[in-house]
């Protein structure tokens, strides 16, 4: 059985009369990625303070790999690594420095410290800045030295606010790259990003949250298949139909004839596409390849955001109360 890493039930926040986050369910095993999307404002933001026992919940629980985290707070915070959108980074501070600074904060010994702060600045082609000081770093090597940190204690949950922001392309490549690895090293991860292709390509499981409430999660599979409608597919043609009659069978339904090729519709692919090529073959058809027309995490995005909107209530992290924290 998978050791569920991060569970939370009925997990709510109210600001005075506003519920920045209002009832959400997340179950997320050992070696998973999460991807919580949506718009800004959506409660993705309280929802990771509370999973990090920085904001006391007002109604529900949450447990992170297996610790309360208001009952537990510090086992909690031991036990996470947390890139936010506001790094907090101390700009005088060379890199290696800082590094080994927090690395006594997290309570890790001399010897431990140093092996990490120069295996982390290498992972991420810092080790040559590692005397420079973090105010001369452009923004993708601050947002590199920021993940550095989140990873120096080896936590096995991370937090991850738009891990990739800001990055030149080689730079955000290589922080997907990691993370895939991570995850391999049975290591929970739950990102918070606006790059829906970054998603799709790193997430198992997708959760959509808008006004505090999670609206659809699942796989990018499942996701496609239950909001977006079955699956599509195209049959291209060696030759034109010129307007020849075309004969699908019954589980297979058209949506596009061009002139050269067709698309259809089915719930069943695994049985119906092998006998739509049996029926184009049988009358002499030129079919010269199917294939799977292609679907984005954008699309499912897109139609679980605007179906059935509400009102807009923006949230407002800046009204935090001390009584809202977690001790």
């Amino acid at each position: 059985m998978q050791q569920s890493m991060i569970l939370t039930s009925d997990l709510s926040k109210q600001f005075n009369s506003f519920w920045a986050v209002d009832g959400v369910n997340l179950h997320v095993n050992a070696g998973e990625v999460l991807a919580l999307l949506g718009p800004n404002g959506a409660g993705k933001t309280t929802t990771v303070r509370m999973l990090t026992s920085v904001l006391r919940p007002t109604r529900g629980n949450a447990r992170i790999a297996g610790y309360d985290v208001v009952h537990d707070a510090q086992k909690v915070r031991a036990s996470v690594g947390v890139l936010t959108e506001q790094h907090g980074l101390y700009s005088r501070m060379p890199a290696s420095d800082y590094l080994d600074f927090f690395g006594q904060v997290y309570g890790l010994d001399p010897a431990r410290r140093s092996k990490r702060t120069r295996e982390l600045l290498e992972e991420y082609g810092l080790l040559q800045a590692r005397n420079q000081r973090i105010g001369e770093f452009s923004k993708g090597m601050r947002q590199k030295l920021a993940l550095a940190r989140a990873m120096l204690h080896d936590p096995p949950v991370l937090l991850l606010d738009e891990p990739t922001s800001a990055m030149d392309p080689e730079s955000a490549r290589l922080v997907r790259d990691s993370i895939q690895e991570l995850r391999s090293a049975s290591r929970t991860i739950i990102i918070c990003t606006h790059n829906l292709a970054e998603a799709e390509e790193l997430a198992d499981q997708i959760a959509i949250i808008r006004q505090g409430k999670i609206i659809a999660s699942g796989s990018p599979s499942d996701l496609k298949r239950d909001l977006l409608g079955p699956s599509e597919f195209s049959v291209e043609f060696g030759e034109s139909l010129d307007g020849k009659p075309l004969f699908l069978p019954a589980d297979a339904e058209l949506t596009v004839r061009l002139e050269k090729s067709l698309h259809f519709r089915t719930r069943y692919p695994q049985d119906t596409n092998p006998l739509v090529l049996r029926y184009l073959l049988a009358q002499d058809l030129p079919v010269v390849g199917l294939k799977e027309v292609p679907r984005s995490l954008e699309q499912v995005y897109l139609t679980a955001i605007n179906t059935q909107k509400i009102g807009s209530n923006p949230e407002n992290p800046d009204s935090i109360e001390e009584s809202d924290r977690v001790i």
